[in-house]
């Protein structure tokens, strides 16, 4: 379980494009809805789940794919100070897998990504 401990949180910096490969990774009825980029990664949030691509070794040719149904949250919150000095927010999920926290830099909409989050687990 060591591993996982390293998986657990993410810093999401700038909504970006949505990458073309990601539609190998959908099922059907799978749609990416949004993107961001992470320091050398991307996460993109579908209406199923959240991928995120972690880039791995100097070259970056090997990529690990971690892949978060919603299904398995349990709890989440969002927080941001909504003010003039809001350069953060946070996002959490508590999941079977545990906790998960999702930093949010300046500019990402958490409102957002919660109203997405909510409607995916609870508009079943």
């Amino acid at each position: 379980m060591s591993e996982v401990s390293s998986i657990l949180e993410w810093t999401l910096a700038e909504e970006c494009p949505i990458p073309n490969d990601v539609n190998e990774l959908l099922v059907e009825g799978e749609q990416a809805v949004a993107a961001y980029k992470t320091l050398r990664d991307s996460a993109i949030f579908t209406n199923k789940r959240l991928i995120v691509r972690d880039v791995q070794g100097l070259r970056g040719k090997k990529v690990e794919i971690y892949s978060l149904p919603y299904a398995n949250i349990n709890m989440w919150s969002s927080e941001n100070a909504a003010g003039f000095l809001d350069f953060s927010a946070e996002l959490e999920l508590w999941t079977r897998a545990g906790h998960i926290k999702v930093n949010l830099l300046k500019g990402i909409d958490v409102r957002k990504l919660d109203r997405l989050i909510a409607n995916c687990v609870l508009g079943k």
